[in-house]
């Protein structure tokens, strides 16, 4: 049941991060807000990226990102970010579709080439909510901002946007 939740959950919001991801032009991709701050490719492909993670944290009760490797492709065309988060989607998918629901309960950690963690162990459940699902989130919301700020429209994600005529 939980999984199953969890489930409907990945499911329609990988559609809002389909439209969102779909949004980009061209010409956006090398945008960034600041020195500090990654360009919208950058930003576009980590949150591709993120359902990379899914296999790792829900198979495995160990996460070492020391010996984690991510192809991210050419991210110079919106569209090859877009078949990326494509095929990085049907993985985590098919990893969210054989969890289990009891494994949701087992604790996992993220290590970076130790054995210690990067932060505090935590049942996979708390990791599923916030390392995978919040933390991709967060990073959308960061997209509609570059988005905005180079003039694109935003699609609706949860409802209509300003661009979108009442």
């Amino acid at each position: 049941m939980l999984v199953q939740s969890l489930l409907g959950e990945f499911l329609y919001e990988a559609e809002g991060t389909r439209k969102l991801l779909n949004a980009i032009p061209d010409s956006a991709l090398d945008y960034k807000p600041a020195e500090a701050n990654w360009t919208t490719a950058q930003l576009a492909s980590h949150i591709a990226e993120v359902y990379n993670w899914y296999q790792p944290t829900l198979h495995q009760d160990v996460f070492d990102m020391a010996t984690y490797k991510y192809d991210k492709g050419d991210i110079t065309k919106a569209a090859n970010i877009v078949a990326k988060f494509e095929e990085n989607v049907l993985l985590a998918k098919a990893a969210l579709e054989t969890a289990k629901d009891e494994m949701m309960f087992a604790e996992w950690k993220m290590v970076m080439g130790t054995a210690d963690p990067i932060f505090p162990p935590m049942p996979r459940i708390q990791v599923v909510r916030g390392f995978l699902f919040n933390h991709l989130y967060h990073h959308r919301g960061e997209l509609v901002v570059y988005l905005r700020s180079t003039g694109n429209k935003i699609p609706a994600l949860y409802g209509p946007t300003a661009d979108d005529k009442f």
